[in-house]
């Protein structure tokens, strides 16, 4: 399809690294990625057409958001997502007012799949309270084989649930995996929010041909609770996609102008403006 106009348009998934003389990363951190500072992203908006970034804190930095919110005072057409544990509830008071608008959390399956740094979804579920309280969301990393375990959880939280890189599913075993399937009903049922971020689920391939039907699956359960985000810079992903392939797939894979314009712009708005 011809680009549509995007006028507003979100890209709500980034990260910003450095400059590491001023924003040093965390001395425990599980990796360690090049720079990737605030001006080079707003280039990247730039070249993508967009208005708006959502920034999401990277587990490298812990629990400094010293470089998230410098970047959104500077920044104001950007928003931000911290990672906090239960145990620094506190520091999330007034964060709504400097841009922030949730909180991300992971609970991923398998052994050592969570990163150092990084919330848990025990944390999550201690901090529902005064995640409402504070007028932030939740944001989780998570995958398909954990979802059903969780799903009762993510049904009855008291904020909203964005959902990262379309849930982590199997691309091998297709769109009725049972995982996928939950992933589609919470969405059917306006429970979550799901960022479509289609290439993290077939890392290393440059074909993202086989997961179009999970894109369009989602599209057809309920597109009113769908985002867009780019992952720019794409860590530790080789070779690293081009942004601007990924924002033409989505454009292309959901064929609809006004569907684009609903995901690209209306709907993050409605949740991060």
């Amino acid at each position: 399809m011809n680009n549509p106009i995007t006028t507003g348009g979100w890209d709500c998934h980034a990260h910003v690294f450095g400059p590491y003389a001023q924003f040093p990363l965390a001395a425990e951190r599980s990796y360690t990625p090049p720079e990737a500072t605030a001006p080079q992203y707003a280039e990247l908006l730039r070249r993508l057409g967009l208005a708006h970034g959502v920034l999401v804190h990277p587990s490298a930095y812990g629990e400094d958001f010293s470089l998230l919110l410098h970047t959104l005072a500077a920044r104001p057409e950007l928003r931000g997502v911290v990672v906090a544990q239960a145990s620094a509830t506190a520091k999330l008071q007034g964060l709504r007012e400097r841009g922030v608008r949730a909180v991300r959390y992971s609970h991923r399956s398998g052994a050592g799949a969570n990163f150092a740094g990084s919330a848990s979804l025990a944390d999550m579920r201690a901090m529902g309270t005064a995640l409402a309280d504070l007028k932030l969301h939740a944001e989780l990393w998570t995958d398909c084989r954990a979802l059903p375990d969780i799903a009762a959880t993510l049904r009855g939280f008291p904020v909203p649930v964005v959902i990262d890189h379309m849930g982590g599913f199997d691309a091998a075993a297709g769109v009725d995996q049972p995982g996928f399937r939950v992933l589609l009903s919470l969405v059917e049922d306006g429970r979550v929010w799901v960022k479509l971020c289609a290439y993290r689920n077939l890392l290393g391939q440059t074909d993202l041909e086989p997961l179009r039907p999970f894109h369009r699956a989602l599209l057809a359960a309920n597109p009113a609770q769908l985002l867009w985000g780019s992952d720019w810079p794409h860590l530790r992903v080789e070779p690293a996609p081009d942004a601007a392939h990924l924002l033409q797939l989505f454009k292309d894979w959901t064929g609809d102008a006004a569907l684009v314009q609903r995901i690209l712009v209306d709907n993050p708005a409605r949740l991060y403006g």
